[in-house]
């Protein structure tokens, strides 16, 4: 397996209509995913001093963070009235060797920061609600 760019890992937003059609969420500089599991421990008597965990089972979940130069792009603008909003909407992770894995998520944080004669910075983090499936 070859490295693969950074810059290459990109993050979508749909557009709210049925198939949604996704758009890049522009000005990004930093992404970041991760997949999380919880394991159900099973272990008893019998599990001869081994931990024991029952496969397929637990809470998975799917955690991004990203930041970036806000740009004023119509993903970031619906990115941010889904924050405002709460709302659970389509999002899609791409990556350079062509995969990608789509499902429901949540803005759990917006944060916007800028300095005196600098552009405006923007952190976000993304929470998955529902399966993320890969494609």
């Amino acid at each position: 397996m070859s490295a693969e760019k950074g810059s290459a890992f990109l993050l979508k937003i749909g557009d709210g209509a049925e198939p949604p059609v996704f758009s890049t969420v522009a000005g990004m500089r930093t992404t970041q995913m991760s997949v999380n599991g919880e394991a159900v421990n099973v272990t008893s008597k019998d599990s001869g001093g081994w931990r024991e965990l029952l496969s397929g089972a637990g809470v998975r979940s799917v955690s991004v963070s990203a930041s970036g130069i806000f740009t004023g792009s119509a993903a970031e603008t619906r990115v941010k009235a889904n924050a405002l909003s709460g709302l659970v909407d389509d999002y899609e992770l791409s990556f350079e060797s062509g995969e990608r894995m789509r499902g429901g998520f949540l803005v759990t944080r917006l944060d916007y920061s800028g300095d005196y004669n600098g552009e405006r910075n923007y952190a976000l983090s993304l929470e998955s609600s529902g399966p993320v499936v890969a494609l």
